[in-house]
């Protein structure tokens, strides 16, 4: 049986998740409920999925590991995009693996990344590849400052990247990200920072959810407000039409999210965005949709990755997404505050760590700001910034 088939019980559906992390724990409650089951292979301990299915704890290279995981599994997705790519396209070669093990790639070098926006014709920051002390000269004579330099692979959260400034920012920056290669990126003076999140399935129908505003602090995503106030019919068609064309070229199932930066341009009523990177997964800036819009980005992952009919992707409630970094507050005290969803995953405390967050609902964007802000003065700190 294959996903998707005519007459084939979803009730039969089995999907093998690589990672184990809170992204896989709110695939399978959006699942579960639709009668999916679930598999998750993760070496390390995921607590966030313990319940929610089978785990796997063994090494990515595991081959006893692979022959359990892929067992009986109808499709194979992923929650985290720092999965090996040669690992996905072995399990391609016995399942079927949604995205495809391309958009790994791509999204997991951040030259690739910039490369693919830039041969789409997707607008993005001017950006060199560097792989020496010398490298980063020449770049920065081209670039300018101030610029941002970043790991080519493996940074998220901020981490990975040190923002130049001025020549004396520069010495060393290289031996300080452990002379790995990089990508030296101008610094853009954004107004604000939106993202796009949609999901495509296999007969290529794409389904965006609204543009959304994010707040981060030190890298680390604190705050989205659904919808994004304000946006013009020019800025979500920028949007649109970049996602689309990425999804499109990747071959995309699944749900996919991309950031941008939105900036000014020539006139004062001259809007334009710049993409800076894209995750192929369900993503954090997406969290809102759980409560806040009639299908969330998990369900029609699920329903995406497994061939079944996507679900409408409108608002139901202007939305405040909050993450609880570190520490999960007093959850009476959070579930007391009007219009809050609170969302644990299971992991347990540790400084910058996403433990949770809170969808703070709304009858309009500015009522849920203002019950976003009396959840602040409750969990205090500079989390919340």
């Amino acid at each position: 049986m294959t996903p998707g088939d005519a007459g084939a019980p979803i009730a039969d559906l089995r999907v093998g998740v690589l990672g184990g992390g809170q992204l896989g724990r709110m695939l399978a409650e959006a699942g579960r409920p639709l009668g999916v089951a679930f598999r998750f292979w993760d070496p390390g301990e995921a607590e966030p999925i313990a319940g929610f299915g089978e785990h796997i704890c063994a090494a990515w290279d595991d081959d006893a590991a692979f022959e359990r995981f892929v067992d009986g599994l109808d499709v194979v997705t992923y929650e985290f995009e720092n999965v090996p790519v040669e690992l996905a396209r072995r399990i391609a070669e016995v399942v079927p693996v949604h995205p495809d093990p391309a958009a790994l790639d791509v999204a997991q070098d951040r030259l690739s990344e910039k490369s693919r926006f830039e041969s789409l014709g997707i607008a993005t920051n001017a950006f060199l590849p560097v792989d020496g002390p010398g490298a980063l000269a020449s770049a920065i004579e081209a670039v300018g400052y101030p610029a941002v330099l970043k790991t080519r692979r493996l940074g998220y959260d901020g981490k990975g990247q040190e923002v130049l400034r001025r020549p004396d920012d520069t010495q060393g920056a290289f031996e300080r990200l452990g002379s790995v290669p990089c990508i030296l990126e101008a610094f853009v003076p954004f107004d604000r920072e939106l993202s796009l999140v949609a999901v495509r399935t296999a007969d290529g129908r794409f389904a965006p959810y609204p543009l959304v505003e994010n707040t981060h602090v030190e890298g680390i995503l604190v705050r989205t407000e659904a919808p994004a106030e304000g946006v013009s019919a020019a800025i979500r068609d920028q949007a649109e039409t970049a996602v689309r064309a990425l999804a499109e070229a990747l071959d995309y199932v699944g749900t996919i999210a991309v950031e941008f930066f939105e900036v000014a341009g020539g006139s004062a009523d001259d809007r334009r965005l710049l993409a800076n990177e894209v995750a192929p997964r369900v993503h954090n800036s997406g969290h809102w949709t759980q409560d806040g819009a009639v299908t969330s980005q998990f369900e029609n992952h699920v329903r995406a990755v497994c061939g079944l009919p996507l679900g409408p992707t409108g608002i139901a409630w202007p939305t405040v997404m909050v993450n609880l970094i570190g520490r999960r507050g007093d959850a009476e005290a959070l579930l007391a505050c009007d219009g809050a969803r609170l969302h644990d995953y299971g992991k347990s405390e540790r400084p910058g760590r996403k433990v949770g967050h809170v969808n703070v609902l709304g009858s309009t964007g500015q009522a849920a700001r203002d019950r976003a802000e009396a959840l602040r003065a409750v969990y205090a700190g500079p989390e919340l910034r």
